[in-house]
């Protein structure tokens, strides 16, 4: 089974345990379902749903998933929005998150952005924080409901504010492109540090990027550096060839004129990792001016030890997709 989709059965399983309590008692009932759906056995796992689905609104919602994701059979967004009303009516927040969607977006009947938003906050009401950006991001867009891009961000916000990483990665977002949203950079700085300090990677990626070009505030390469190998030290692709870069650009020694041995050591480590990851042609072109000159100065000796921490690293972290807090 691919990361992808060992990442979204991760999900669902995530989304069932955010059920409430009024929910808890068929839990057990589906456990063999569970067990089955996590090791990849659509066929089984859809049976034994199945077979609750009447009454079990943990049930319901995954049998939703079934025909949401495509899991053993063809998608069916109507079919998955049948089911999700029935979990949401059942409260189960992921349900009604996902059923603030089907509203949302007219899938098997007209599309209502005002009951959207309220099934969105319900949601969020019950445990499932980042449907209030959901909810927000209806508002920003004019949606369905009135354009009040104030009031969207203010969801959004109330989100992050409650600890929800995603709503923290969504603001900052919004800030940064300044699409839907006036720019201000110095607001995506702070929230994509208060997400990068709560372990999330691509905040941490963010930030760092930020910090080295002067984004939003004064340029910081050490505290750039430091989170940007952060990230890429937890298997996070993006931030490899960064990490490299920053040290090539790191301050030469004043007596040799040359890179410390230890950021030379780096800039190797990091850029062979990237070499082993990137596939964006203009990146694979960086790669490819840095590598021969780290080569040039590097002693022959240390590409031994060197190339089994890559491996040892490239091993430890598979993942072909970013990621957040593994």
């Amino acid at each position: 089974m691919n990361m992808t989709i060992r990442l979204i059965l991760l999900t669902a399983l995530l989304c069932i345990a955010t059920a409430s309590a009024a929910s808890t008692k068929g839990k057990g009932e589906l456990q063999p379902a569970q067990k089955a759906l996590a090791a990849g056995d659509y066929k089984t796992s859809y049976t034994l749903f199945s077979r609750f689905a009447a009454k079990n609104p943990l049930a319901q919602f995954n049998v939703a998933l079934f025909y949401h994701y495509g899991w053993g059979r063809p998608v069916n967004e109507a079919e998955a929005c049948r089911w999700f009303e029935k979990a949401a009516k059942g409260k189960i927040p992921a349900g009604e998150h996902f059923y603030g969607d089907c509203l949302a977006q007219g899938i098997g009947r007209p599309s209502d952005g005002g009951k959207a938003v309220e099934w969105y906050k319900r949601a969020a009401d019950h445990g499932h924080l980042i449907s209030l950006c959901s909810a927000g991001e209806l508002y920003i867009k004019g949606k369905g409901v009135p354009k009040d891009t104030r009031q969207g961000i203010e969801l959004c916000a109330e989100a992050a504010r409650q600890e929800a990483l995603p709503a923290m990665l969504k603001l900052a977002g919004y800030y940064r492109e300044g699409t839907d949203v006036k720019q201000d950079l110095a607001a995506a700085r702070y929230w994509y540090q208060q997400a990068a300090e709560r372990h999330f990677h691509e905040a941490q990626y963010r930030l760092g990027i930020m910090l080295a070009e002067g984004q939003g505030g004064e340029r910081d390469s050490n505290t750039a550096l430091f989170w940007l190998e952060t990230a890429a030290s937890e298997g996070y692709a993006p931030a490899y060839l960064p990490t490299a870069i920053l040290y090539a650009n790191a301050d030469t020694d004043p007596k040799t004129g040359v890179l410390a041995p230890e950021h030379l050591a780096k800039i190797y480590l990091w850029v062979s990792a990237a070499k082993a990851r990137v596939t964006d042609k203009a990146q694979l072109a960086e790669i490819s001016r840095i590598e021969p000159m780290v080569l040039t100065v590097m002693p022959p000796s240390w590409r031994g030890e060197l190339d089994r921490k890559v491996a040892e690293h490239l091993a430890k972290y598979k993942s072909d997709t970013p990621s957040k807090r593994d």
